[in-house]
């Protein structure tokens, strides 16, 4: 077996390994914070609640999608509605006037709810029963409509955002793994094991960085942003809490190979 370096954390003064793990602690918190405000940052792009790899794919690729209703409305459904009252919908969501027009008196018989209440209820309500009921996709409110109305446009950052993203990211995170790294050889856990988990967070952080470029051409990048970052989180987090565990516990004797 090959001598490890001279140099082990468990060696030290016990208050000065306390000291190590508490910073490693506080740094491994503010992951989990930074993970907090990535949701918050990325949270409700695509104008629904929660987050989606449509926020994902939205911030670095843009999504363009009609809304629900427009494609339902060109396929034909529902078949037997009326033509004109079928572009009479159709131009009204593609008008920047949903909400305002939605039940306008002005409009008669031609309101978008006068025509959804004839057309669309007998199956699109809370309590529809039978064969073509659909309670799932309710639009007997403005509330139930507004959701699927729209259609998304959501636009990229700018290169020049990314970029200076990247910047401050790129050399801080490779920085804060180098030095997590370090302090992980110098445990009393197995080198292979944790060069091993360098190697993939490291590798994982590179397809992470590299992946906000390539998802501006290739929208299916984007997955690759999120398990790449996640694989670097995770293999980070470990190897933090290998350094915690090994400034926690007693020192003991180092062994020859020590």
């Amino acid at each position: 077996m090959k001598p490890r370096h001279p140099f082990m954390l468990r060696s030290l003064p016990y208050s000065f390994r306390l000291g190590i793990a508490l910073l490693v602690i506080t740094l491994l918190g503010g992951y989990i914070v930074s993970g907090l405000h990535l949701k918050w940052h990325y949270d409700n792009r695509d104008e629904e609640p929660g987050l989606s790899m449509n926020d994902i794919i939205g911030a670095y690729h843009g999504v363009q999608s009609p809304s629900p209703l427009i494609q339902a409305l060109e396929t034909g459904h529902p078949e037997d509605l009326p033509e004109p009252e079928r572009n009479a919908l159709l131009d009204w969501l593609r008008s920047d006037r949903l909400s305002q027009d939605y039940d306008n008196l002005d409009l008669g018989e031609n309101a978008p709810s006068e025509i959804i209440a004839f057309n669309c209820l007998d199956c699109h309500t809370r309590s529809a029963s039978g064969a073509d009921a659909m309670p799932s996709v309710p639009l007997e409110y403005w509330d139930d409509i507004q959701s699927i109305a729209y259609s998304k446009d959501i636009q990229p950052a700018g290169t020049n955002i990314v970029a200076m993203s990247q910047h401050a990211h790129a050399p801080s995170m490779a920085i804060i793994l180098i030095v997590i790294a370090w302090l992980a050889i110098c445990t009393r856990f197995w080198m292979g094991l944790t060069g091993l988990i360098t190697f993939v967070s490291g590798l994982g952080l590179l397809v992470d960085m590299a992946g906000w470029w390539i998802t501006r051409d290739i929208a299916a990048f984007a997955y690759a942003v999120v398990i790449g970052g996640g694989i670097y989180s995770a293999g980070t987090s470990l190897l933090g809490l290998m350094v915690i565990v090994d400034c926690i516990l007693p020192g003991g004797k180092r062994t020859k190979s020590e």
